[in-house]
């Protein structure tokens, strides 16, 4: 067992100076954030369209002191319900008539509301009133009711805590590791795929397989991959982190899990570590049979459909914690980790997360076995029935 890890850190260590001291490692390192630069700049412009521009715009076509009513309703209505949430209101002329005004080209507004505060009249296409009505009618109320509606006064009564706002906090927390997991996951587990491809054609992999045992190749490939991607994950949290504090000035404002930050980040660590090597096993395993790089592109589409759903199952389990599809996500090893970390962040207790740890530990070790064995069989062209070498100790 001593051999076997000293050779599978002398694997390790070669893959991993081989990726991180390359150029292309900083681009690698530098292409997840100029996505989140482009999708903040239009999200920030999406934002601005769809609260203004893409607002109904309503015509008024009333008298001065009646339109400035309708103006003032709709400004108190929109402090408490935001803009959003009401058309937009825009002075037209009182001539020609509603129905005249909205067919000339250029009219500039969806509909038109004439007649007085009192008995409005509104004029435009029957889908359009459906929409609006109750909005306008809502307004001419407030407008109405300018000098005899009185504002009862709520009191206050502050409390320090709320289950409901704090199970909902940590519900969100659990949410965003998982999906900060997967896409983690999903961004350097595919690149397993094709670890193995070059070094098949350059035949550098029978030099390897006569050095050292096929086992430790592929647990030195692997913690490889994922050393490196912890260096990603460094880099990446960092400017996160970064941002974070540059907009918030603190993080003070951040819920607490119920396991607490230490231990939930902790537990993050390792749940993304055994996420990705079940994944990794699994993904060096099938690559190593794929011998050329068009193989391996065809088998991106049905192993990124696979985390997808694996992913969607976990999901699902979040909000039900306790129940049967919880405990089957937490069971089923590819889920297990996107699952259990979700549980962290709603529920306190430890020891389920070291039983989820072994039981995950488990099953790496046993896709390492079972990828070696076939590639040894499949590709080396050695070794007998697979399955009767399952649980022996190799020794090269």
């Amino acid at each position: 067992m001593n051999e076997l890890l000293r050779a599978a850190l002398v694997i390790a260590r070669r893959d991993f100076t081989a990726v991180v001291f390359s150029r292309t490692f900083i681009l690698f390192l530098l292409g997840p954030l100029l996505p989140i630069l482009i999708g903040m700049a239009f999200g920030g412009l999406g934002e601005k369209i769809s609260s203004t521009d893409l607002r109904p715009v309503v015509g008024i076509a009333m008298s001065p002191s009646e339109a400035a009513r309708l103006e003032r309703a709709h400004e108190r209505l929109a402090e408490r319900m935001g803009e959003q949430a009401l058309v937009r209101l825009r002075r037209v002329p009182l001539t020609p008539a509603p129905r005249i005004q909205l067919a000339q080209p250029g009219a500039g507004v969806v509909a038109i509301l004439s007649g007085s505060v009192a008995h409005p009249l509104l004029t435009g296409k029957p889908e359009d009133l459906d929409k609006m009505q109750g909005d306008l009618s809502l307004i001419a109320s407030a407008a109405q009711a300018e000098d005899t509606l009185r504002l009862v006064q709520v009191e206050r009564q502050e409390v320090t805590t709320s289950t409901g706002a704090q199970a909902q906090a940590r519900l969100l927390i659990g949410r965003i590791a998982q999906v900060v997991m997967f896409f983690l996951t999903i961004l350097l587990a595919g690149m397993i795929l094709s670890n193995l491809v070059e070094e098949k054609t350059n035949k550098i992999i029978e030099i390897l397989a006569a050095a050292v045992p096929i086992d430790a190749i592929f647990l030195g490939k692997l913690m490889a991959m994922l050393a490196m991607s912890f260096v990603g994950i460094a880099f990446w949290g960092g400017t996160a982190f970064a941002i974070f504090l540059a907009l918030h000035g603190g993080a003070s404002v951040l819920p607490a899990p119920a396991v607490g930050w230490p231990v939930f980040l902790i537990l993050a660590v390792v749940y993304f570590a055994m996420a990705y090597t079940l994944l990794g096993s699994l993904f060096l395993g099938i690559g190593a049979q794929a011998a050329t790089v068009r193989e391996v592109q065809t088998l991106n589409m049905p192993v990124t459909m696979g985390q997808m759903l694996i992913f969607f199952f976990a999901s699902y389990a979040v909000d039900h914690m306790g129940s049967t599809p919880e405990i089957a996500a937490c069971i089923f090893p590819f889920s297990s980790p996107f699952a259990m970390i979700a549980r962290a962040a709603q529920d306190p207790a430890i020891w389920p997360h070291l039983l989820a740890i072994v039981w995950q530990g488990f099953f790496v070790a046993l896709i390492i076995r079972i990828g070696v064995l076939l590639f040894r069989r499949h590709v080396m062209q050695s070794g007998g029935a697979w399955w009767k070498k399952l649980f022996r100790t190799t020794t090269g």
